[in-house]
């Protein structure tokens, strides 16, 4: 039997700011958690535990209990280096997901952008010289937080400056025109890669230039659209840019008229396109994942039991 653990951030009494979740949030989190726990319990040989009751030091919490499991499944956001902290207080062969280097890459809006257009791969930077509208958000951001749509540039400059004199890691680009997509990738280990779905997400503009998100459509677009093959080869070359991603991830993009697929960033975690996401791809895709890290270490794959809840208040 193989002892798995899954975190997810804000169900775990994780903070946002210094204060607990929204309602809009937390439900986001509770939905990745339960569809990664039911996934993870449907899988032979495998026992669930769940981290669900607030606490105040989860990276210390985790690092006290984690020999506990054979592997720990930890969904945070990269913010404030919430992600990263929980990766560097697991050990290496219990951590499923992408390792340091990917995480500290995809969590900077800016490092992420940079190795992609090195890799020439499109992004926001190749609209510099026709854009009409900057975008203006978090370095670190996760989701649509704090992202403000400015028509004209100064306001743009002056915002990024704003937040610059507040000590927020901030950046400025262009806002790419076009139709908000995401893909859903399984990275495995060797660098085997695979697009999982292609989604359609909802983003809003406010008339204040407020960006906010609003859900997703899971495998909105099928693999015999017109637009597949592109976005399928774009997410494919962004994915190895970052040869350390592993599990599943998600990648940003906007479909541009005239230029097609544009990477805006990517989550080196689970998204909220993971809700329904194994019925989607026709496979258990946990369980994948848990059968690729398992692998990787040398250890025999699990090929479930009930999800327990875990109190590490008390634990």
């Amino acid at each position: 039997m193989k002892n798995v653990l899954v975190v997810e951030y804000l169900s775990a009494g994780g903070l946002l700011d210094g204060a607990p979740a929204d309602g809009t949030l937390l439900a986001q989190g509770l939905a990745m958690r339960d569809a990664l726990a039911a996934d993870l319990a449907a899988v032979e040989g495998v026992a669930v535990s769940v981290a669900a009751e607030p606490g105040a030091a989860l990276e210390s919490w985790l690092a006290e209990v984690q020999h506990r499991f054979e592997a720990l499944w930890v969904v945070a956001p990269e913010c404030e280096g919430r992600l990263a902290a929980l990766h560097a207080a697991t050990a290496p062969a219990r951590w499923i997901g992408c390792d340091a280097e990917a995480i500290a890459t995809a969590g900077s809006k800016r490092a992420t952008l940079g190795v992609l257009d090195r890799a020439r791969i499109p992004t926001p930077l190749a609209f510099e010289a026709e854009a009409r509208a900057w975008v203006v958000k978090p370095d670190d951001g996760a989701g649509a937080g704090d992202t403000r749509c400015h028509t004209r540039r100064v306001d743009a400059e002056t915002d990024l400056r704003r937040r610059q004199r507040a000590g927020a890691a901030a950046v400025l680009e262009p806002w790419v025109e076009g139709e908000t997509l995401s893909l859903t990738l399984l990275c495995r280990a060797g660098g085997r890669t695979q697009v999982l779905a292609r989604n359609r997400q909802r983003i809003g503009v406010d008339v204040d230039g407020s960006v906010s998100y609003a859900g997703v459509e899971l495998a909105a677009i099928g693999a015999d659209d017109l637009w597949a093959p592109a976005l399928d080869a774009v997410a494919l070359r962004a994915a190895a840019a970052l040869p350390g991603l592993r599990g599943v991830v998600g990648i940003d993009m906007v479909w541009h008229p005239q230029c097609g697929p544009v990477v805006i960033e990517i989550n080196p975690r689970l998204t909220c396109a993971y809700v329904g996401l194994s019925a989607a791809a026709g496979f258990n895709v946990a369980a994948a994942v848990l059968a690729d890290h398992f692998e990787a270490w040398g250890r025999a794959s699990p090929v479930a039991s009930p999800v327990h809840e875990l109190s590490y208040a008390n634990a």
